[in-house]
C-alpha cells in the first residue's frame, strides 16, 4: 500500500535528527511516499539583533537553511528515488511539527535533539509531539540492529478497542510493507486481592484472565487479519505489566507500535504509562498511533 501524504521529519542538525532522517527515508522508500524535512526556528524574533549575510537573507534564516539543506542531501544520496522537500517554519520545533502533522502520514523525530541534557532519555520535543499529535508519531531510537531492520519483526502492543484499532491497522500495513513477521503481544494481570491466600482460586483466576486476554486479542485482530492475509502474525499473551513486557521484547524488534487515546478538547500531554515507558526505554524505534474519541 502506498501512502500519499508525506512522512515529516523534524531536523535540527543533531546526531539524533540525522539518524531519524536515515530511518525515515528508508521508510519512505519502503512505502513509496514523499519525505518532508522540517525545521522549526524562531530566528525572525531575533532578526533585529543579528547581522544579515546578504541583502535578503538574515543570519538566522541562513543558519536554518544550513540545517535542512545537508539533511535533504543526505536523504537524497541514501534513496535517490524518494521525493524530498524541505521547509523552515517560523515556530518552535514542537509547534512546527504539530502543525505539519495535520498533513502527514506520520511525524518522525530523533530521540534527543540539539541542546538536550546528556542524560535525558527522550528529548522534550519528541515527548511533546508524541503526546499531542493527531497522526502517528515515530521516535527513532534503539540499537543498531533495530534501526537497520535486522530482526525482520514488527512488535504490536495490543491494547483494547478504545486505544488499539488504529495502531493495529498501522502495524499490519507496516509488517506488510516490510514483508516481516508481526508479533502481537497482549499483556494481562490478575489482581492479587481477588485470590489472596487461596492457591486454587489464584490458578483459576489466572486461567480466566488469560482466556479473556486471548479473546480480546482475537477480537482486535479479526478485521485486520482478513484485510491483510499475507501478513504472518504471531499472537502471544503474557502475564505481567505491559510496559515491561514490551520493553523487553523490543530488543528483538525493528519497530514497536502502541496506541494512544486523544481526547477532544484536552490540551495536556496524552500518553499512557506504556507509551511513555517505551519512548524512554525501548531498544528500537517506537510508533505511537492515536485513537481519537
Amino acid at each position: 500500500m502506498t501512502w500519499e501524504l508525506p512522512l515529516v521529519v523534524g531536523v535540527d542538525g543533531s546526531d539524533g535528527s540525522l539518524t531519524a532522517v536515515d530511518w525515515a527515508v528508508d521508510e519512505a522508500a519502503r512505502h513509496g511516499c514523499p519525505l518532508r524535512l522540517v525545521h522549526g526556528s524562531l530566528w525572525e524574533r531575533y532578526e533585529g539583533r543579528t547581522p544579515s549575510v546578504g541583502a535578503e537573507r538574515p543570519a538566522g534564516q541562513a543558519g536554518a537553511d544550513r540545517i535542512v539543506a545537508p539533511a535533504a542531501e543526505r536523504a537524497r544520496r541514501r534513496h535517490p528515488d524518494v521525493k524530498v522537500s524541505t521547509d523552515v517554519l517560523l515556530a518552535d520545533a514542537t509547534d512546527a511539527l504539530l502543525h505539519e502533522g495535520n498533513n502527514a502520514t506520520a511525524l518522525i523525530t530523533g530521540s534527543r535533539g540539539r541542546g538536550e541534557l546528556k542524560g535525558l532519555l527522550l528529548g522534550s520535543v519528541g515527548l511533546a509531539v508524541a503526546a499531542r499529535a493527531h497522526c502517528p508519531v515515530i521516535v527513532v531510537r534503539g540499537d543498531r540492529a533495530g534501526l537497520a531492520g535486522a530482526h525482520e519483526r514488527v512488535l504490536l502492543g495490543a491494547g483494547d478497542a478504545e486505544t488499539g484499532e488504529e495502531a493495529t491497522r498501522f502495524a499490519f500495513r507496516e509488517a506488510e510493507a516490510r514483508g516481516c513477521v508481526l508479533d502481537v503481544v497482549r499483556a494481562w494481570r490478575c489482581p492479587a486481592s481477588e485470590t489472596a491466600g487461596d492457591a486454587a482460586l489464584a490458578e483459576a483466576a489466572d486461567r480466566d484472565a488469560e482466556e479473556r486476554a486471548l479473546q480480546e486479542l482475537d477480537e482486535l485482530l479479526r478485521e485486520a487479519v482478513t484485510d491483510h492475509p499475507a501478513v504472518r502474525v504471531r499472537r502471544t499473551t503474557v502475564e505481567g505489566p505491559a510496559r515491561r513486557v514490551l520493553v523487553h521484547r523490543s530488543a528483538a524488534a525493528d519497530l514497536v507500535i502502541v496506541g494512544a487515546r486523544r481526547r477532544h478538547g484536552h490540551f495536556g500531554l496524552q500518553l499512557g504509562r506504556v507509551a511513555h515507558t517505551l519512548l524512554h526505554h525501548a531498544e528500537c524505534p517506537v510508533a505511537v498511533v492515536p485513537q481519537r474519541d
